[in-house]
């Protein structure tokens, strides 16, 4: 009996490798889901149907995500090949400041590097090379497309079933401790709704303020820094860091000056998110201690990549909510 129950753990092990492209497939659906649960929900309370209501939603998600790759996704791809081309001159524009020169010395072998990076870059294959070959970015590229189809899929499918599968789940409870559970879930299902509507507000805010503060300064590739740095802000905690940094290097080519007056609006700027905007915009949300955001974003991170740290805090504050409103109460009466 140990040994077949070893093999059916094996088993299950394996099925969950195979099935894990699914998996977090279905997951980021329930969560888009339940992120836009809200919206619905503010169309029904206009006396809209709910399924006209979820109609116009899922419209409203589709034009944008159609804007964006029409519009945005071209500038980028354009301003990233630029970046590319550009990337060995740039280098040796920094190498021949004398900043540079002050802090790292004879820089007499820059030059032949100039000459190298250009010339692996200038070659198509290389460039196919970092990527893994033409196999696998085709591969990478369907399964993305795949991934995609299917995440749009299930999040229309869960966003019309949201309300049959909680009441589904709630026969199952008994009557007696029904009411409760039923509370302590659309607590829960609000929660995530809205950490994630205040997650792409916080992040739509640092992209747009973040481009108006490039062109301004003068950071080159602003249409493309401003789209990564909005969907590295998604990421909590380090998703700004992270974006901040990368827009201070690339500003860094321009101008030591560019560099220093970009990284000083990228710090009060995180400045007022954490004390200002975050706060007014996810207090309401999920009360989680920082701690806790900490460690359920790297534990998520690990587990599930950049979706288990989207996912991590509001699922902490789930299991916070489960604890104060069940466990608690029943210690209490021991």
């Amino acid at each position: 009996m140990a040994t077949l129950g070893g093999l059916m753990a094996i088993a299950l092990g394996f099925a969950f490798t195979q099935l894990s492209t699914v998996v977090i497939c279905i997951i980021g659906a329930l969560f888009l889901a339940l992120g836009l649960d809200p919206l619905v929900r503010w169309l029904t309370r206009r006396r809209i149907p709910r399924g006209f209501s979820i109609l116009i939603v899922f419209v409203l998600v589709i034009a944008f995500a159609a804007a964006v790759f029409l519009l945005v996704i071209p500038a980028v791809v354009d301003q990233v090949a630029e970046l590319v081309q550009n990337l060995p001159g740039a280098i040796a524009a920094v190498t021949k400041e004398p900043w540079f020169t002050r802090v790292f010395g004879d820089t007499s072998g820059s030059e032949q590097l100039e000459k190298d990076l250009a010339s692996f870059l200038s070659d198509p294959v290389n460039l196919v090379s970092l990527g893994g070959g033409v196999l696998k970015i085709g591969t990478a590229v369907a399964n993305g497309v795949s991934g995609g189809i299917l995440v749009v899929v299930l999040t229309l499918f869960f966003l019309g079933s949201l309300d049959a599968v909680k009441n589904s789940f709630y026969v199952l409870v008994p009557m007696s401790r029904r009411a409760a559970v039923v509370d302590i879930t659309d607590q829960i299902v609000g929660s995530i709704g809205k950490y994630v509507s205040g997650q792409v507000l916080l992040a739509a805010t640092n992209g747009v303020f973040g481009f108006i503060a490039m062109v301004l300064v003068g950071v080159p590739y602003a249409g493309a820094l401003a789209v990564v740095a909005f969907l590295l802000a998604l990421i909590p905690l380090v998703g700004t860091v992270i974006s901040a940094v990368l827009v201070t290097f690339v500003a860094l080519t321009v101008s030591p000056l560019t560099a220093v007056i970009i990284g000083v609006y990228f710090l009060v700027y995180m400045q007022v998110e954490a004390y200002v905007l975050s706060p007014r915009v996810m207090n309401k949300a999920v009360d989680v201690p920082g701690i806790l955001v900490v460690i359920g974003a790297l534990v998520g991170g690990t587990l599930l990549g950049v979706l288990g740290a989207l996912i991590a805090v509001p699922v902490v504050a789930s299991v916070l909510i489960v604890v104060k409103q069940v466990v608690v109460p029943r210690q209490a009466l021991k």
